[in-house]
């Protein structure tokens, strides 16, 4: 079994990037749970919250460069 999956990774750190992403995410798909038709709608529901408090001028987003920059800061710490 060793062998096989030295084998296989060898031969797919060969392949373009963009390939092996596609090879990695086949991969991790398919021994991912299948997703909860609850959970999507959960996860639905609450993106369409969040976007109509965001259009309603409720809440403001946050710039990605702070979001990153704040994250360095803290794991700097």
């Amino acid at each position: 079994m060793r062998n096989a999956v030295e084998m296989i990774v060898a031969e797919a750190v060969q392949l373009p990037p963009d390939h092996r992403l596609t090879v990695a995410h086949r991969i991790l798909r398919s021994v991912e749970p299948e997703p909860s038709t609850e959970v999507e709608a959960a996860w639905d529901s609450e993106i369409r919250e969040r976007i109509a408090r965001y259009d309603a001028g409720e809440v403001h987003g946050v710039p990605a460069s702070e979001v990153f920059a704040e994250l360095d800061r803290r794991l700097r710490q």
